[in-house]
């Protein structure tokens, strides 16, 4: 008996439909400061060789996860994914970077009170991260 294996092109399609559906949410409130140009390959999450503070994303997901800083501190969110993400505080208006796109970097400023700040990407909430200020 021959077994025949049959191209399934609802598959393909339904594949297809849903990286296009993914790429192409937008947030609003953006406070940050997003620069356009490519993003530098970081030495590490967190604190870099150079000193700059920064978040990583790679892969949907945050690196790190949690970072703490100083009140007031400048931290650079580098995008090394193939879409579109946002830094943003899970409460309050705290701090936002608005949309981050693939390949490229923004900046925002720390809040100045201490404590943790949860934060989401809009775009796909089931991102988390924590910024916790001291």
């Amino acid at each position: 008996m021959m077994i025949r294996r049959r191209f399934r092109p609802a598959a393909v399609l339904t594949a297809a439909l849903l990286a296009v559906t993914v790429g192409g949410c937008s947030s609003s409130g953006h406070t940050g400061n997003a620069v356009g140009a490519p993003a530098s390959t970081p030495a590490a999450p967190g604190a870099t060789a150079s000193g700059q503070t920064q978040i990583v994303i790679a892969n949907f997901a945050f690196q790190p996860v949690g970072l703490t800083v100083s009140p007031g501190e400048r931290i650079t969110v580098v995008n090394h994914d193939s879409t579109a993400h946002t830094v943003t505080a899970s409460s309050g208006h705290a701090f936002d970077t608005g949309q981050v796109a693939p390949g490229a970097s923004a900046t925002f400023t720390a809040p100045t009170t201490p404590g943790a700040y949860p934060y989401i990407c809009t775009i796909h909430p089931f991102m988390h991260g924590t910024l916790t200020v001291r």
